[in-house]
């Protein structure tokens, strides 16, 4: 029976990740930063085991890997957050917090359960963002913190060539999930937290972010799309390097490759309503 760690279990696409690998067969490890946030998933499944895992602390980084087989076939790296806003009112802590979570703490994962998956030449999967190939504006820092978790899976999927261990990277655009779902509150939040004078100059900034947040609601995939995806990288005898998720994402993918850049901006913030 195939053994998998996820991370960022809690909700969204983690949660259905877990769920549909444990649906499958696998013994599945499902990271959780609140043992008590496991409650929230109302189906338990002898197969899924709840690990407390905060992938910013070391220390429950290396006892989450002590809880896991000799053996892991697979690694989901799902633990991720967004900080929203304009580049010019990001703080340093900010970014560090961004970075911290999404690319240091998931590189710390990885390197944790390594030996194991060695053993087992095992897969690594990372959850990114069609955001680290068309940045949105005002979500710099997150598009940048993907693009950083992307170029460690492509040096990792060379890296790791001797013992077998594929290393594939999932793109999803808008995904039907509760994080999406809350993203006008996360724009209430990142605006209260703007000084009035950043409040003034980008005041056509947000009204265009609220209006493509509704625009790409009904255009969002549902989670099973990503989780697709996972399971295609997970079992296929020739994984793929990167799977793009969703007809936004593939939108989105398509325009950053077939036009001039001073092209792509131009639409861009048109569809930003930046004029």
């Amino acid at each position: 029976m195939p053994t998998a760690l996820v991370t960022g279990t809690r909700r969204g696409i983690g949660r259905a990740v877990a769920r549909r690998l444990a649906g499958s067969g696998w013994t599945v490890f499902a990271g959780v930063r609140d043992l008590t946030d496991w409650e929230v998933m109302a189906e338990s499944d002898q197969r899924i085991t709840p690990v407390s895992l905060d992938v910013t602390d070391q220390a429950r980084i290396d006892a989450g890997a002590d809880a896991l087989p000799d053996r892991l076939d697979a690694l989901i790296n799902n633990a991720a957050f967004a900080v929203l806003g304009p580049v010019e009112t990001l703080t340093t802590a900010d970014l560090r917090r961004q970075f911290e979570v999404n690319v240091v703490g998931t590189v710390a994962v990885t390197r944790a359960v390594l030996p194991r998956l060695r053993t087992a030449a095992g897969r690594i999967v990372f959850i990114s963002s069609v955001g680290s190939r068309s940045v949105v504006p005002m979500e710099g820092a997150y598009c940048a913190s993907k693009c950083a978790v992307e170029g460690i899976a492509d040096a990792l999927r060379v890296e790791l060539r001797p013992w077998r261990i594929a290393v594939s990277v999932v793109e999803p655009g808008p995904t039907d999930t509760e994080t999406w779902r809350e993203v006008d509150a996360m724009i209430d939040d990142m605006h209260a937290r703007m000084s009035p004078h950043h409040r003034d100059l980008y005041a056509q900034h947000v009204v265009g972010l609220r209006k493509n947040i509704a625009r790409f609601g009904s255009a969002a995939a549902p989670p099973d799309a990503v989780v697709r995806a996972v399971e295609h990288a997970l079992t296929a005898r020739r994984p793929r390097a990167r799977y793009v998720v969703g007809a936004p994402a593939r939108t989105m993918v398509a325009m950053h490759a077939l036009l001039p850049t001073r092209t792509g901006d131009a639409i861009g913030a048109r569809i930003a309503g930046l004029t």
